[in-house]
């Protein structure tokens, strides 16, 4: 493969693993996943929540495409693309760990941004937090924020149809 080929499969991976995680976080932790997901949008003082073998299940996608990629595993029938597939997907978990639990939850570092797109993400996920249960809700993404007033205004029609219950400091 070309550099440019390389660089362009890394990529299309991250953008793709942002589809990959909106998808798993609207269908499966706030579906059939919830009992993994719950602890995740209720008060605790614990270092670690069940919500963070989601974070596992990421990396045995990212180990998986490069085992497919290595010629030491696979041999001759190593699927190269996969090594560059398994990094993406690898830079992609550095990211959420970065922005959601790192900056959004403040897990690792206190940091609360004034202004910009670190500002939107940070509110995007607290109005994704502001639901009770898993039932409705905005903002599943976790890199890609969308305008909050949008966000809040969507929320205001999913607690008026009782799609959602959303707390009371939300409005």
């Amino acid at each position: 493969m070309s550099i440019f080929a390389i660089l362009a499969t890394i990529l299309a991976s991250v953008i793709a693993m942002e589809c990959v995680a909106w998808a798993s976080h609207k269908y499966i932790m706030h579906g059939f996943g919830w009992g993994w997901h719950r602890d995740h949008h209720e008060p605790h003082d614990n270092k670690l929540e069940k919500n963070d073998l989601y974070g596992i299940a990421g990396a045995v996608m990212s180990i998986s495409m490069f085992a497919i990629g290595s010629p030491l595993i696979m041999g001759a029938s190593a699927w190269e693309p996969g090594t560059w597939i398994g990094l993406g997907i690898l830079f992609y978990g550095i990211i959420y760990t970065l922005i959601h639990d790192g900056l959004v939850h403040q897990r690792y570092f206190k940091y609360v941004p004034k202004r910009g797109y670190a500002k939107r993400l940070v509110q995007a996920h607290k109005l994704h937090h502001a639901t009770v249960g898993k039932e409705g809700g905005v903002s599943f993404g976790f890199v890609f924020a969308r305008d909050p007033a949008k966000l809040k205004a969507e929320l205001k029609v999913q607690r008026e149809a009782g799609v959602a219950v959303v707390r009371e400091s939300v409005g």
